[in-house]
C-alpha cells in the first residue's frame, strides 16, 4: 500500500513508500483514504523540525487533517460502510493526566499524548486506514469535496468555545471580532463568527488573491493595512489571531476592547525579538480585565461542533477554500506553497 511518510528529523526524507495494509481491530473501522490537507505542522515534520515515529518504526506516515470513506465498520459502532469520516488527531497519554482522564485529552497537562501523523501514531495520508471507533466522526456527504477542512475547523471551534467559557466569567455580549490572519484557520475563525452573528474583521496583508473575496462573501470585512486601521475607531471584544508573528501577538494584546479576550491560535517561531513596553501592556491587562488564552488541537466535543458549523456553511465557499488538489505521487507539488494557496489537498485514491 502506498502511503506519504518521513523520517522525523531528516529533511528531504518525505517519499511516498510502500507500507504493510493495515489490519483493524476489534473496535476499529476500515476506512479508504480519500484525501488529506496540508498545514504548516506537516511542513515542518517534512522540513525535520517536529515529528515523532511510532515506537518500533523509523519511518512516519504523516497526515492529520483526514477524509475517509468507511470500508468495513463493527457491528453496533454507529457506523456503517460508504459513511464519510475523519480521524481525531489525538490520544490520551498512557498515565493518564487529569485532563485525559476526564475525557479531555486536547488539554493534556504532562504532554505525553499522542497524535496521529505527528507525534507516535502514524496518520492518514495513505490510500487505506484504520481509526478506532470512538475516535470517529461522521461527516454530512454533501461535504464530501471539501472534508479536509474538518480537522482545521475543529482548532477554531474549540477557540470559540473557550472564548466563550471565558466570556462567561461575567456579563458577556461580545459585538466585534477580529481576526489575524486569513489562512485556513483564520478564516475558518470568520466563518464561526460571522455564524454567531457578530461584526467580523479580518487583517492579512495581501490585497490580491482569493482571501479578500472570501472574505467579503462572508459579509465581513477585509483589512490589508496593518492592525490600527483595522481596529478602526471601535476595539474589537474578541480577537483571534491566527499567524503567531510576534508583532500581531502583541498588538492584538494591546488593541482589544476593555474586559476582552485574545485567543492566540497561531504558533510562533522562537528567536524572534520584538521590542515592546511591557509593563504598560501588563497594566492594560490588568485594568481592563483582559483575557489571553492558548488554543491548540481539539477534543471529541469539538469535532461535533466543526461538523455542524461545516454543514452550515455554503459549500461554494468552503469549495474555493479548497484552492488546489495534488494526487499522492506529486506530493512535492503540495508541499512548495503557492502565492494564491489557501488549502492545499493531497488526493489518496485515483
Amino acid at each position: 500500500m502506498r502511503a506519504l511518510t518521513v523520517l522525523p528529523g531528516e529533511p528531504g526524507s518525505l517519499a511516498v513508500t510502500d507500507v504493510p495494509e493495515p489490519e483493524p481491530g476489534e473496535n476499529d473501522l476500515l476506512v479508504d483514504g480519500l484525501a488529506v490537507g496540508v498545514c504548516g505542522t506537516d511542513r515542518e515534520i517534512a522540513a525535520g523540525e517536529y515529528g515523532f515515529a511510532p515506537p518500533g518504526h523509523d519511518r512516519l506516515v504523516i497526515g492529520h487533517e483526514s477524509l475517509g470513506r468507511v470500508r468495513d465498520a463493527p457491528f453496533g459502532s454507529g457506523f456503517s460502510p460508504g459513511d464519510f469520516v475523519v480521524g481525531v488527531v489525538r490520544r490520551p497519554d498512557p498515565v493518564p493526566c487529569e485532563a485525559c482522564a476526564h475525557g479531555e485529552f486536547d488539554m493534556c497537562r504532562n504532554g505525553r499524548y499522542t497524535e496521529r501523523g505527528i507525534k507516535e501514531l502514524h496518520g492518514f495520508a495513505s490510500r487505506v486506514w484504520t481509526v478506532e471507533a470512538d475516535y470517529a466522526v461522521t461527516l454530512d456527504p454533501r461535504l464530501a469535496e471539501v472534508g479536509v477542512l474538518m480537522e482545521p475547523a475543529t482548532i477554531v471551534a474549540k477557540a470559540w468555545d473557550q472564548i466563550e467559557k471565558v466570556g462567561g466569567r461575567a456579563w458577556f455580549e461580545p459585538r466585534k471580532v477580529l481576526v489575524t490572519g486569513a489562512g485556513p484557520i483564520g478564516l475558518l475563525a470568520a466563518l464561526l463568527g460571522v455564524q454567531r452573528g457578530l461584526d467580523v474583521h479580518v487583517l492579512d496583508r495581501v490585497t490580491e488573491g482569493p482571501k479578500p473575496g472570501l472574505v467579503a462573501d462572508l459579509g465581513a470585512a477585509y483589512h490589508h493595512d496593518g492592525l490600527e486601521n483595522a481596529v478602526g475607531g471601535t476595539e474589537p471584544d474578541v480577537v483571534i489571531e491566527a499567524t503567531g508573528a510576534s508583532e500581531l501577538v502583541l498588538g492584538a494584546m494591546a488593541n482589544n476592547a476593555a474586559y476582552g479576550i485574545v485567543c492566540l491560535t497561531g504558533v510562533s517561531s522562537a528567536g524572534r525579538h520584538v521590542t515592546v513596553d511591557a509593563g504598560g501592556l501588563n497594566r492594560d491587562i490588568v485594568l481592563e480585565n483582559d483575557a489571553i488564552i492558548g488554543s491548540v488541537n481539539a477534543g471529541l466535543g469539538h469535532y461535533e461542533d466543526a461538523a455542524r458549523a461545516l454543514a452550515r456553511a455554503d459549500l461554494d465557499w468552503l469549495g474555493r477554500l479548497v484552492s488546489r488538489r495534488v494526487p499522492l505521487e506529486g506530493f512535492e507539488d503540495a508541499f512548495t506553497p503557492r502565492p494564491d494557496d489557501v488549502k492545499v489537498a493531497i488526493t489518496l485514491n485515483d
